[in-house]
């Protein structure tokens, strides 16, 4: 396969499907697939996200480290 053109829907669902590609039956890891998101079997619940893909590990570590950040410095003080 060439990795320059698009893979065909028929590709894709097959990466989609294949239970290697998922870690713990829950995140989707195919460094094939440069999707970064795509949507879930039933469109109207939302987006999975390719872990295999830089942009959203770096996506993912940002918004843990602004959480981290966030609960360091609040103060629930009564």
């Amino acid at each position: 396969m060439d990795y320059n053109n698009d893979p065909g829907e028929e590709t894709k669902n097959e990466w989609e499907n294949d239970p290697n590609n998922w870690i713990w039956g829950m995140f989707y890891y195919n460094p094939k697939d440069k999707r970064a998101y795509f949507p879930k079997r039933i469109k109207e619940f939302g987006w999975h996200a390719n872990y295999a893909n830089p942009t959203i590990i770096i996506t993912t570590s940002l918004v843990i480290a602004v959480l981290l950040i966030i609960v360091k410095f609040s103060t629930f003080k009564q």
